[in-house]
C-alpha cells in the first residue's frame, strides 16, 4: 500500500515507521490516523517484524493534532462527531499500545500532545538532548487524548501525570529520563542507529513470550494480584510449549550461551 502521510519500511527485521508530514512538525492528521490504522495490522501480523523504531521525519517527532483541521466552526461540528473522531483513533490504538512485539520510539525536537501520547505508546523511548515533550491539550482548552490519560499516569504516576496535563508545561529530555518516560539520550545525528541498535537486539529474543509479557504487563495496574497469578500461571504453560524455550533449555544444558542476553548485546553495541 502507498501512503501519504507515513512511511514504512522492514530492515532486516526491523520495522521502521516515520511520520512524514516534516514541514508541519508530523501532526497526526486525519489521514495519518487512518494511514497508521491500515498499517497496524500489518505489523502484527508479519512473523518476520521483530521490533518497530517509530521516529518522525525532519527535526521534530510530532507536534501533536493537527490544529489546522480544529478549525470548522464548533457549530458545524455537532459532539457525536468529534466523539466518533476519538472513537475511531480507539479503534486501532490499542493494537498499537499493545502489539505483542518490542517498540522504540526515536524522538527528536518537539513531542507534543497527541505525539507525546503516540510515543508513550512506545516499550523505550530514546531522544536527542533538544527534545521537548509537553501534553499541550491544555493550552488550547483540549483534555488529553490517544490513550495519554491511560499511558502517562502508568509512567510517571498519578500526581505527576496531573501535575503535566494540567499545566501543559515543556519537560526537557533530562527531566523525561529522570522521570522514566526515556530510556536513553543520544545526540542527534546518532538518534536512529541508538534506536536500531536496540530494535535489533531483539532480532533473537523470544517474540512470543516477549509479546505475551507485555498483554500482562498492560494489564496489570487494573487486576488483582490472584488473576495476574493465574494469568502468569497459563502463560509460562504456554511458552514451554514453544519452540524457543526448548531451543534454550538445550543451550543451557549443553553450556553454551543464549541466544538472546541483553548485556552482552549492549556491550557489543558499545564497542561497535
Amino acid at each position: 500500500m502507498t501512503y501519504e502521510t507515513i512511511q514504512y519500511e522492514l530492515r532486516d527485521g526491523i520495522g521502521v515507521l516515520t511520520l512524514n508530514r516534516p514541514r508541519q512538525r508530523n501532526p497526526l492528521s486525519v489521514q495519518m490516523r487512518d494511514e497508521l490504522a491500515s498499517l497496524m495490522p500489518v505489523i502484527s501480523h508479519d512473523p518476520s517484524v521483530k521490533a518497530l523504531v517509530v521516529t518522525g521525519a525532519g527535526d521534530n517527532f510530532s507536534a501533536g493534532g493537527d490544529i489546522s483541521g480544529m478549525r470548522k466552526p464548533v457549530t458545524a461540528r455537532t459532539p457525536a462527531e468529534g466523539r466518533n473522531t476519538l472513537r475511531d483513533v480507539q479503534a486501532w490504538l490499542p493494537q498499537f499500545v499493545g502489539l505483542e512485539k518490542p517498540v522504540i520510539a526515536a524522538v527528536d525536537g518537539i513531542c507534543y500532545g497527541a505525539g507525546f501520547s503516540f510515543a508513550l505508546a512506545a516499550d523505550f523511548i530514546v531522544c536527542t538532548p533538544r527534545a521537548r515533550f509537553c501534553q499541550a491539550f491544555v493550552r488550547v482548552g483540549l483534555v488529553p487524548d490517544f490513550s495519554a490519560m491511560f499511558l502517562l499516569p502508568r509512567t510517571v504516576g498519578l500526581h505527576k501525570a496531573k501535575e503535566l496535563m494540567f499545566t501543559g508545561r515543556v519537560v526537557d529530555a533530562q527531566e523525561a529520563k529522570s522521570l522514566g518516560i526515556v530510556f536513553e539520550i543520544h545526540e542527534p545525528e546518532s538518534l536512529m542507529a541508538a534506536a536500531m541498535a536496540i530494535a535489533a537486539r531483539f532480532r533473537e529474543a523470544p517474540t512470543e513470550s516477549i509479546g505475551i509479557m507485555k498483554t500482562l504487563l498492560n494489564q496489570s495496574f487494573q487486576s488483582d494480584e490472584r488473576l495476574m497469578g493465574e494469568l502468569e500461571g497459563f502463560a509460562s504453560a504456554t511458552v514451554k510449549t514453544l519452540p524457543y524455550h526448548q531451543e534454550a533449555v538445550e543451550r543451557f544444558l549443553a553450556k553454551e550461551p543464549p541466544r538472546f542476553d541483553w548485556d552482552r548485546l549492549a556491550s557489543q553495541d558499545k564497542t561497535r
